[in-house]
């Protein structure tokens, strides 16, 4: 599915790093190490790659990543890139300064099992970054996020503390927002935000 989407000249979700990132990347260690998941084309590595930091992007999509492979090119910078499905990833222990996860939509059990390898892999200190939609978001005039018979994939404030309680929340809102993000994410949006450090 994915690699369908992608496949077309377009960026889908554009170029530009998603707001949240750009308004809070600074929580994770300077030119630390940096995994970012379900990556797709590149746009939020990219960014980062140009803060100074590491980049390995993740995703499950070769024609997503040989975008942000493009995209890194045109842009100056270097990341790694690994095609591969986040459950069966292996993200190692203590290895990560910063983690980012922006609109990786998951089943539960997946995105549990996720999340527990977030907390394993990061170093002391190291920063979580998190931005989705809520179940709230079909309801809302925006264009984005996962369809709404699929409930269990949106994520929530309380289901996030829950699941990363191994980390010390620095900042947890569900909010309303306008979304500008290629063609696919588009006006008033409802999402969750999470930061989070390994103590």
């Amino acid at each position: 599915m994915w690699n369908e989407r992608y496949n077309e000249e377009e960026f889908i979700y554009g170029t530009k790093a998603n707001d949240f990132l750009q308004q809070v990347y600074q929580h994770i260690p300077a030119k630390g190490h940096v995994l970012c998941l379900a990556e797709g084309e590149g746009r939020n590595a990219v960014f980062l790659a140009k803060q100074g930091y590491e980049v390995t992007a993740v995703d499950m999509s070769e024609v997503g990543l040989t975008k942000a492979k493009k995209l890194a090119e045109e842009r100056g910078v270097h990341i790694t890139t690994q095609v591969a499905d986040l459950t069966e990833y292996d993200f190692g222990t203590k290895k990560w300064d910063g983690i980012i996860s922006i609109w990786a939509h998951m089943p539960k059990p997946a995105r549990e099992r996720v999340h527990q390898q977030v907390v394993t892999s990061l170093k002391p200190n190291g920063v979580f970054i998190l931005e989705a939609y809520t179940v709230e978001q079909p309801k809302m005039d925006g264009i984005g996020g996962p369809p709404a018979s699929k409930p269990e994939v949106f994520m929530s404030l309380a289901g996030l503390r829950q699941e990363l309680s191994g980390l010390e929340e620095t900042i947890g809102v569900e909010k309303q927002r306008d979304v500008q993000e290629g063609k696919m994410h588009q006006g008033l949006s409802a999402v969750v935000q999470f930061v989070a450090v390994k103590k």
